[in-house]
């Protein structure tokens, strides 16, 4: 079912609302002005949006919650001692206590190493790349350098499709209605979509992948059609897709 340009444009321009963002855990992001702020509550939001939407809601809204008024404070104070008292008994799907401890140690680790998630993200980053891909892995793995963090943050080197940090990339690189951006030295050109099971059945649908796989070349091939209707912005459908399906007021079947 291969659409036209101005199918999506038109989607884009009736669905890309902030009124339309709920349930959504971007919607966090709105409440963090300050850029280096908002990318750590946006790495949160990110790597928690796995499972059942409200779950992820509930989950970021306590682990936000936990970490007060800046994040990046929390992050900065943080000890094993501290985050295991905060923590203790935390438990959400394949993420347990030891896990988010080596999340926020490993936060810490970047501010420290880098000054902010951002500057970790540009040390891989070469704007002649076609895509963010060489970048992402390289920021997957310092994240991951030294800790377990087998359930928020997957291991760049397998065919995994990135999907939540390349929600979260999308964003911190976008900025428009619903994306709130902040990292402006990244070209939207080269994100990639975040693919996830239901993502993937859409692309289908509308004749964007023929992989049966939703896995890292399917991201590619998706993001490679969108390109070809927006080349300077072609993840800017992806919310506005999205909402089909997971809106009670959005069937999938409308597309």
């Amino acid at each position: 079912m291969k659409k036209t340009p101005r199918y999506f444009e038109t989607l884009y321009t009736r669905y890309n609302k902030r009124s339309l963002c709920n349930p959504d855990p971007l919607q966090f992001l709105y409440d963090y002005p300050a850029v280096r702020e908002r990318e750590i509550a946006a790495l949160v939001a990110a790597c928690f949006a796995y499972g059942n939407v409200k779950q992820i809601i509930k989950t970021v809204s306590w682990v936000l919650n936990a970490a007060g008024s800046s994040p990046r404070q929390f992050a900065l104070s943080a000890t094993p001692d501290k985050l295991a008292r905060i923590f203790k008994g935390f438990k959400y799907r394949f993420t347990a206590e030891q896990e988010i401890i080596s999340f926020w140690l490993a936060v810490k680790t970047i501010l420290q190493k880098y000054g902010s998630l951002e500057d970790c993200f540009l040390a891989y980053y070469t704007p002649a790349d076609e895509t963010v891909l060489p970048a992402l892995k390289g920021f997957a793995r310092e994240l991951r350098r030294g800790c377990d963090l087998h359930s928020l943050v997957p291991d760049p080197d397998k065919k995994s499709a990135l999907k939540r940090l390349n929600l979260f990339l999308r964003w911190m690189v976008r900025k428009d209605e619903v994306d709130p951006g902040g990292w402006a030295k990244i070209s939207p050109a080269q994100l990639l979509v975040p693919l996830d099971v239901h993502m993937h059945r859409i692309a289908q649908k509308l004749d964007l992948t023929k992989r049966n796989a939703a896995d890292i070349t399917a991201v590619l091939e998706i993001s490679a059609a969108l390109k070809k209707y927006c080349p300077h912005d072609p993840i800017k459908y992806d919310f506005c897709l999205t909402r089909f399906g997971i809106r009670d007021d959005m069937s999938y079947d409308d597309l």
